[in-house]
C-alpha cells in the first residue's frame, strides 16, 4: 500500500515551476459589478461532445445554460461520485447564479471553459497556446472574474 499524500507531496516539491519576472495583474471592478465565469480542470464535455486524451492541451467552452455535462478526467483513481449527485461540487455554476441573484457578483458569464489537468511539467502548450486563446475569449466576453475550480 502506498501513501498517496506523501507521494503527491513529493512529486509537487519536485515539479519545476515557470517563474514570471513580470507577472500580469488587472484590478477588477468590485465584486458586486464584476462578471464572473467558471474556468475547470475536470476536463467537462457536453454529453455527445469531445472527449479528452491523455495530455490534452485543448478547451472546451460550456454554455452558461449546459448541464448536460460528463467529466472527463481520465484517471481511474478520482471519485466521480459527488460530480455525479451535483454537478456544483467541480463546476458550481449555479451557486454563481445564486449569488448574482443577490448582488454579491454582477452576473454571471456567458460561458464557462473546461480544460484537462493533467498537463505535462512545462504547462507550454497551456502557457502559450490554449491558456492565452481562453482569456482572449473570455475578455472578448466581458468577463472581469475567473473562479478556478480544479479537480
Amino acid at each position: 500500500m502506498t501513501d498517496n499524500d506523501a507521494a503527491m507531496r513529493q512529486h509537487a516539491a519536485t515539479t519545476p515551476m515557470p517563474e514570471f519576472s513580470e507577472p500580469a495583474f488587472t484590478q477588477p471592478p468590485a465584486l458586486g459589478d464584476a462578471k464572473v465565469a467558471i474556468v475547470t480542470s475536470a476536463a467537462l464535455v457536453r454529453e455527445g461532445g469531445g472527449s479528452w486524451q491523455s495530455e490534452d492541451f485543448h478547451f472546451e467552452t460550456i454554455p452558461d445554460g449546459a448541464r448536460d455535462l460528463k467529466l472527463g478526467h481520465l484517471s481511474p483513481n478520482f471519485d466521480r461520485s459527488g460530480f455525479a449527485s451535483d454537478i456544483n461540487v467541480v463546476y458550481p455554476v449555479d451557486r454563481l447564479h445564486e449569488l448574482a441573484e443577490r448582488g454579491v457578483i454582477g452576473s454571471v458569464a456567458e460561458h464557462h471553459y473546461a480544460f484537462a489537468g493533467n498537463q505535462p511539467d512545462t504547462l507550454s502548450e497551456l502557457r502559450y497556446d490554449t491558456g492565452p486563446r481562453c482569456a482572449r475569449k473570455m475578455l472578448d466576453e466581458g468577463v472581469d472574474v475567473v473562479l478556478l475550480t480544479p479537480v
